[in-house]
């Protein structure tokens, strides 16, 4: 793999980017090659500590998107994304393909597009499933984000749960003081 993956959590989640249909990777990867893949759509029960997040009932029916992306042929990160299932019915949120700007640029066509995010950050030792799903070698640790986006009305409309190759990345914050 080339050089560490760059990601820049505050530039890549603006609206400008996938409101005019980017991806929120586009800023990160440049040219390199990013393939998602074993991705998995569908309806679920909601885990307890994400059906509270998105202020459902516990057991709600929530759409769960799980992926894995690998950038220059090794994988980096696993992603799994929850919404609301009522929310998101019958939207291209439920399909494999969301289309141009993704989940982010779907809510906003429904009327719920994120006009904030919240990124909690925390690392660990991997399991057996995430370090044989990241190819990570002995002592790699992973780093987890947990971003929820949240509606114009306050309501979260999406919990996102990441498990990153600490190896694979710089997490970089750039903001006005």
């Amino acid at each position: 793999m080339g050089p560490e993956l760059r990601r820049r959590g505050i530039t890549r989640l603006a609206r400008d980017g996938w409101g005019a249909g980017r991806s929120v990777w586009d800023g990160d990867v440049g040219e390199r090659e990013l393939v998602v893949e074993q991705l998995v759509v569908r309806v679920e029960r909601a885990p307890v500590h994400v059906a509270r997040v998105l202020g459902l009932e516990a057991g709600a029916d929530v759409l769960a998107r799980g992926r894995r992306f690998v950038l220059d042929g090794k994988p980096v990160l696993l992603a799994s994304s929850y919404f609301p299932a009522d929310l998101v019915a019958g939207s291209a949120i439920t399909r494999d393909d969301t289309g141009p700007g993704g989940s982010y640029a779907r809510l906003a066509e429904l009327g719920h597009g994120p006009v904030r995010f919240r990124e909690e950050i925390r690392s660990r030792m991997p399991t057996q499933d995430e370090a044989a799903r990241l190819g990570l070698g002995s002592g790699t640790p992973v780093v987890l984000i947990c971003r929820t986006a949240f509606g114009a009305d306050g309501r979260a409309v999406e919990v996102n749960e990441m498990t990153l190759d600490s190896a694979a990345y710089v997490l970089e914050y750039d903001f006005e003081a």
